[in-house]
């Protein structure tokens, strides 16, 4: 299963990296992965946890992904060829595990696991995010493992609880994880509850105490300055029906497809929209044959989707904070699939719905995977022909000690290495109570002594009304997928 899952996923990466060289060249499809390799280029060079040299700060909301990435930087490694193996090497692991998964669920017939393991690398979202320079699929793995253990019972509470405590260090989001583990003990274990609850929690502790401390250390606070940030930037978006909220990270209802014509939905947006009847039959069985513990994961996933509906409620870049989900909705659904399917069953009415259903899934599963591929094209050459190259043109056009306000700031603070205000607040911290106050940020950069702004000119109308750019990107990408050009503003009192 895992060679099934590492050849898959070789062909993906080939095939994603050969469309976003031939539409830009390579890099990564958000500004966010230059942040990782910020911090993780300071750490090997400066042994600094810090964006900007000599101010430790809190802004990657992934410290133990930041620090695997320096390791590339440790031993001279090209960074984008580190992240990218690291990338690609998590989809195979969660591929693989998923099939694990997959046969502790279903041994009667368990030789199918290996088609589920070649699915989940086709999956267009999980491809994008093993590309994409971020610790979206480390939190998939850890998850996929995580659920591999607690059903198979093949670890403890004791090693559950040490996982989901080092993925902490992966996101915080890890954390509902031991909401799952405590519901299998609960279900499962109710004449042993509190020897397993103690080992669980004296796991999670051990990783849990020291990131705190971590955080506490570099913001004062016990949480990444994301947490803080990113809920009081989409405050606005908290007012909808929580409904609404939770299905829209789901990708229900959602833009199925971006202005350019390509993808551009949450997680169930992809092969999935085949495979949800599988979802249902998966259910439907594990309700008949009374075993609770095996919906945990499932209402994971619900709770995961229900925790972002809740604080976070965006879903910009394909929904990257729903895609760690995706793993267990396509092992449950495909699940389902594999119960009901009969493609040789001497019933014509079984046979022939089996063989369309598989043929639509294989289908829709390779349709999805190559269009999903110009998406990560197109997502390269946006951060690459803005963020980047304004970075760049920073570096060769300003003076190394120009104080510069921005949002975003990761390709800014990677290739132009100068000082630096975070109008986003993950590492200004200062202006998070004031983030969408335009005029409280005018006041802020007045006083701060900020001498250029850089942003897209439709994130602060305020800010740029009446400014003419000092620089502008003037690239296609953009604009073609509905957007505009970054531009530099000079930053007059």
């Amino acid at each position: 299963m895992l060679v099934a899952a590492a050849f898959t996923t070789l062909l993906t990466v080939a095939l994603y990296l050969a469309v976003s060289n031939n539409a830009f060249g390579f890099g990564f499809p958000l500004d966010d992965a230059w942040i990782h390799q910020t911090y993780a280029r300071n750490l090997a060079e400066l042994r600094e946890w810090a964006f900007i040299p000599g101010r430790a700060s809190a802004g990657s909301t992934a410290p133990l992904w930041s620090a695997w990435i320096s390791l590339g930087y440790f031993v001279h490694l090209d960074p984008l060829f580190w992240t990218y193996v690291s990338g690609l090497t998590l989809l195979a692991l969660t591929a693989g595990l998923a099939a694990r998964w997959l046969a502790v669920r279903m041994p009667e017939r368990k030789p199918l696991a290996w088609i589920l393991a070649v699915l989940i690398p086709l999956e267009w979202h999980l491809a994008w995010a093993a590309l994409s320079g971020m610790e979206t699929l480390a939190l998939a793995a850890i998850a996929m493992l995580c659920f591999y253990w607690l059903e198979s019972r093949r670890v403890g509470a004791l090693g559950v609880g040490l996982l989901i405590g080092v993925g902490v260090w992966i996101r915080p989001d890890a954390l509902t994880l031991a909401v799952a583990a405590v519901g299998y003990m609960l279900l499962r274990d109710r004449e042993k509850v509190l020897r397993p609850w103690l080992s669980l929690a004296f796991g999670l502790t051990v990783p849990l105490l020291p990131y705190l401390a971590f955080q506490r250390w570099l913001s004062g606070e016990i949480l990444p300055n994301t947490f803080f940030a990113k809920q009081a930037e989409y405050a606005a978006l908290r007012e909808l029906p929580f409904l609404v909220r939770w299905l829209t990270q789901a990708g229900i209802p959602g833009d199925w497809l971006g202005a350019d014509g390509l993808p551009s939905g949450g997680p169930v947006i992809g092969v999935l929209m085949v495979l949800l009847p599988g979802l249902l039959i998966t259910i439907r069985h594990t309700w008949r044959s009374r075993q609770w513990a095996e919906l945990i994961p499932l209402a994971w996933a619900a709770l995961y989707l229900a925790v972002y509906a809740l604080r976070l409620p965006v879903t910009f870049q394909h929904g990257r904070y729903a895609i760690p989900v995706i793993p267990v909705l396509l092992v449950f659904s495909f699940e389902g699939m594999a119960r009901w399917i009969r493609p040789r069953s001497q019933q014509i009415k079984v046979r022939v719905p089996s063989r369309a259903w598989v043929l639509v899934v294989a289908l829709s599963s390779l349709i999805f995977w190559v269009i999903g591929a110009g998406a990560y094209g197109r997502d390269v050459a946006i951060i690459e022909s803005e963020m980047v190259a304004t970075a760049r043109w920073i570096e060769d056009n300003l003076p190394p000690e120009a104080v510069v306000a921005a949002h975003d700031i990761g390709a800014i603070g990677y290739f132009a290495r100068g000082d630096l205000i975070d109008l986003a607040g993950l590492v200004s911290p200062e202006v998070i109570p004031f983030i969408r106050d335009e005029a409280a940020l005018a006041r802020y950069l007045d006083e701060s002594g900020a001498e250029y702004l850089v942003t897209f000119p439709g994130w602060y109308p305020e800010l740029t009304e009446g400014r003419s750019p000092v620089f502008v990107t003037g690239a296609l990408h953009s604009p073609a997928a509905g957007g505009e050009n970054m531009a530099v503003y000079a930053w007059t009192r």
